[in-house]
């Protein structure tokens, strides 16, 4: 299941590659555009971008203008990244509609999160509830029932669930699995993933069948209507 389409607006290859590898930690689909000529392009060209990181000085056309030609046709949530971090500024960007202003240097992972966060206000973001194959995932409640019944599961055997929901029919290795779960600075054992399989396969009963085992990679989540 798709996440949604973010576009990166900065001049500095560094500073792209550092948010877009983040994000694709999340399963974000990320375009790319180094100056705000290409980013006005890329975005009434693809149409269907759902959030924007707009970085404020780039050359050919700076981020204030990027944000002022698009909010004339569109109300696309926009998160404005600079090195400068004057109070006139950060009103600037919100009088011209910004949504967030974050300042250089940034945490990575602050930042994937006030994505996430800005999507799911906008209503982009996947829905709270997820119902696949007899299993039912609530996930503002962080509640799990499996044919009506509910499951208890421990936070990470409910962050892993979900994950595989999410990406279901996609095989996943355990190194993306760690990353995306155990997130991105975990180091410990990939044998972690295993147990965790193996109790949350329990726990679903007959439907714990759905979680499949990838031979040498990892795991793959296929609903029975999907198994055929």
């Amino acid at each position: 299941m798709d996440k949604a389409k973010i576009l990166i607006v900065d001049d500095e290859a560094r500073m792209r590659k550092l948010v877009r590898d983040f994000l694709m930690l999340k399963d974000f689909q990320v375009v790319e555009a180094e100056d705000g000529e290409q980013a006005v392009e890329i975005f009434f060209d693809q149409k269907d971008i759902q959030l924007i990181i707009l970085d404020v000085m780039m050359p050919k056309m700076d981020g204030w203008d990027v944000l002022r030609t698009i909010r004339k046709y569109s109300e696309v949530p926009v998160i404005m990244l600079t090195a400068r971090t004057e109070e006139n500024d950060e009103l600037n960007g919100f009088g011209l509609g910004a949504d967030e202003y974050i300042a250089k240097p940034f945490s990575p992972k602050i930042l994937v999160a006030r994505v996430e966060a800005i999507l799911r206000r906008s209503g982009t973001a996947s829905s709270d509830v997820i119902d696949v194959g007899g299993i039912k995932i609530d996930k503002s409640a962080h509640q799990v029932s499996v044919e009506g019944e509910t499951v208890d599961l421990s936070f990470k055997e409910f962050e892993l669930l979900t994950y595989f929901v999410e990406n279901q029919g996609q095989a996943l290795s355990r190194e993306k699995i760690l990353n995306n779960v155990w997130n991105y600075d975990y180091y410990g054992d990939a044998r972690t993933i295993d147990t965790h399989v193996k109790k949350l396969r329990s726990k679903l009963g007959p439907d714990g069948d759905y979680i499949k085992t990838v031979w040498g990679m990892g795991y793959k989540f296929l609903p029975e209507h999907d198994a055929k």
